[in-house]
């Protein structure tokens, strides 16, 4: 029998969590295989609502919603309470304290399982996190053991299970078809064929270590083989200020030729492909970080600091983690990799497997049927 869920996301952004759903809503012929009928419901119907619709996934707007404004979080609960009614989910999953804060008490009342994924690190201190917590879930699903760490600062005695998000693991390009293309990205991208290109590509905030990795690229200056990308555009106010930042950072450290603030891209396994290495140096835990298993998928070589989810992905079979906040050992491990083509193509060459074993679909996919199975009984009316 085919469970059908109902998804809970309020974000207005478009990020990590956003990247998850999509790849779910594009799953859908996958996830029936496994007995799995998604549907989402979406406070704000901007691009992951069209990125979930595209891919041909029903999607119900609840409203944006304000918490400052109390006509909008009855609104969105009230549109949520009519889904429920009429439509036959056998489980909701909220996504993130924020969402669960949102609708939790409204699932509870209209008598579904809930469930919980857990995407960031809890602090519990948080007022949305207050919020949420007033109503534990029947499951909670951490996406690593780092972030199960402080799944108790919410939900102290719900039960939890680990899964991973799910990438399609794609058989590699043919050589020739993958050289035209890495050609025609860095002609596109004004950049000499023969460099050795980092690339960052990275929600502009500041824990995800974009000062950091210029500062080590400035230590790098005296060695010509590289260019750098950094990737990534402001979706807010605050996000400009610091996009403004960087780029005159850049400027001061005289970097300007050497690395290109590529701002917003949706291409980013092209640039990936068409880069000889991937960098993030977190000054903070990433909670887990997908954006390492995508650039491990594309056989790039990954350096990372040794923080949270990255740790447990990255290994050194597939890339070399560093300590946070250091841009000198940054500097020294990129440099190593930007001199050392063999030690680049043999830690690249491990990437796809290393990708495999924690997030292919073929695994995922039916662990979190099995997941979810285990907390959720069907209703066998339905069928």
């Amino acid at each position: 029998m085919t469970l059908k869920i109902l998804h809970v996301w309020s974000g207005n952004l478009y990020g990590g969590v956003e990247t998850f759903l999509t790849t779910l809503a594009t799953l859908r012929d996958d996830l029936r295989d496994v007995g799995l009928d998604f549907e989402f419901a979406l406070c704000f119907d901007a691009k992951l609502a069209a990125a979930l619709r595209d891919a041909g996934a029903v999607v119900h707007p609840l409203g944006e919603v304000r918490f400052r404004n109390p006509l909008t979080l009855a609104r969105a609960r009230r549109r949520l309470r009519n889904l429920l009614q009429r439509s036959d989910f056998d489980a909701v999953i909220c996504h993130a304290p924020w969402s669960h804060a949102l609708a939790a008490n409204v699932v509870r009342r209209a008598h579904a399982p809930l469930l919980f994924w857990m995407h960031d690190l809890a602090s519990g201190r948080v007022w949305f996190e207050r919020l949420a917590a007033l109503t534990p879930p029947d499951l909670a699903v951490v996406n690593s053991e780092f972030t199960a760490t402080t799944l108790p600062r919410l939900f102290p005695t719900s039960p939890f299970r680990l899964v991973r998000y799910p990438v399609a693991i794609d058989p590699p390009a043919g050589c020739d078809a993958a050289l035209a293309a890495r050609d025609d990205s860095r002609r596109d991208l004004a950049t000499d064929p023969d460099a050795v290109v980092i690339l960052l590509a990275a929600r502009l905030e500041r824990w995800k270590g974009h000062a950091d990795f210029i500062e080590a690229l400035a230590l790098m200056q005296a060695n010509p083989a590289w260019t750098a990308w950094i990737a990534g555009g402001p979706q807010r106010p605050v996000e400009q200020s610091y996009f403004a930042e960087l780029a005159a950072m850049l400027d001061r450290l005289n970097l300007t030729a050497r690395v290109r603030l590529l701002g917003h891209r949706d291409d980013v396994p092209r640039l990936l492909a068409a880069s000889d290495l991937f960098c993030q140096p977190n000054s903070s835990p990433e909670p887990f970080g997908l954006v390492f298993i995508e650039a491990l998928r594309a056989g790039r070589p990954v350096v990372a600091t040794n923080l949270g989810g990255a740790s447990e992905i990255v290994n050194d079979t597939c890339g070399l983690l560093v300590p946070p906040r250091n841009p000198a050992a940054l500097a020294k491990a990129l440099t190593n990799l930007v001199d050392d083509a063999a030690a680049r193509a043999a830690l690249g060459k491990a990437g796809p497997a290393r990708a495999a074993a924690l997030c292919d679909t073929k695994i995922v996919l039916p662990r979190l049927a099995a997941v979810i199975r285990e907390f959720v009984v069907p209703d066998a009316s339905k069928s």
